[in-house]
C-alpha cells in the first residue's frame, strides 16, 4: 500500500470521527493566539489555557506586553516550562511587532518566522487558525509520532516530516490533518500504550499491522 493509498483509507475515518475540530488553545485576539502557541512549546494545551486565563486578562495586544516588565511576565507563565526563554522571546516579539509590522500580525509565513519565538509550527498554526491560510503542515509531537506509526513517514525531523506529508496530503487538508493526528494521538494512539485493539484505523496502520505479524 502506498502512502497516498493509506492516506485515502485513513483520512475519511478520522474525518467522520472528528469532523471540523476547533483549536484547543483559548484566545480572543489574534495576538493572544500567537502568544499561546509560543507558550505551548514543551507544554500541554491544557496547562497553557490555565496560564493564559489569567495572563490574557491583562494582555490582549503587543502593547500590553511592552508595558509589562519581564519579571511579571515570567511569573504569569512560569508553569509552562522554559519560562525565562519564552518570556524573553515574547518581549522581543512585541517590540518587533511594533517596529516592523505596526502591531499587525503578518499573513506571510516568511515574515511570521522572523518574529522571536515563532518557528514554522507556530506560524502554520497562526495562519491556519486565523485566516485559513495553508503554507505548510503543523508538526508537533503527536503529528510526528502518528505520521511515523501509521507509515506516512520515517523520520524524527519535523521539517522532513512536513515535506514528506505535503507530497501526498492535499493542500486543502494540510491544516486539519494536524488536528486529526493530535486528537487521535490523545484518544487512541497514545505515546507509551497505543490502544491498537480498539483503534478505528488499525486495519491500515503500519504499526498495528507489523505487530500482528510478530
Amino acid at each position: 500500500m502506498t502512502k497516498k493509498e493509506r492516506f485515502k483509507k485513513i483520512f475519511p475515518i478520522l474525518k467522520d470521527k472528528f469532523g471540523n475540530p476547533k483549536a484547543a488553545l483559548e484566545f480572543e485576539t489574534p495576538y493572544q493566539l500567537m502568544v499561546a502557541v509560543i507558550l505551548s512549546a514543551q507544554c500541554t494545551d491544557a496547562r497553557v489555557n490555565i496560564v493564559t486565563k489569567e495572563l490574557f486578562k491583562v494582555v490582549k495586544y503587543p502593547k500590553d506586553i511592552r508595558e509589562m516588565d519581564l519579571e511579571t511576565l515570567e511569573k504569569y507563565i512560569k508553569s509552562t516550562g522554559f519560562y525565562r526563554n519564552k518570556a524573553k522571546n515574547i518581549k522581543l516579539n512585541a517590540e518587533m511587532m511594533l517596529e516592523k509590522y505596526d502591531d499587525k500580525i503578518p499573513k506571510e509565513l516568511e515574515k511570521l518566522v522572523e518574529l522571536p519565538g515563532v518557528g514554522r509550527k507556530t506560524a502554520n498554526v497562526v495562519l491556519g487558525e486565523l485566516w485559513n491560510i495553508r503554507e505548510g503542515i503543523v508538526v508537533d509531537t503527536h503529528v510526528k509520532r502518528l505520521s511515523n506509526r501509521i507509515g506516512f513517514v520515517k523520520s524524527e525531523n519535523p521539517e522532513i516530516i512536513e515535506k514528506e506529508l505535503m507530497k501526498f496530503v492535499p493542500k486543502k487538508d494540510w491544516f486539519v490533518y494536524s488536528h486529526y493526528m493530535i486528537l487521535h494521538g490523545r484518544d487512541k494512539c497514545i505515546a507509551r500504550s497505543p490502544k491498537c485493539n480498539i483503534c478505528e484505523i488499525r486495519d491500515y496502520c503500519k504499526y498495528n499491522l507489523d505487530n500482528l505479524k510478530k
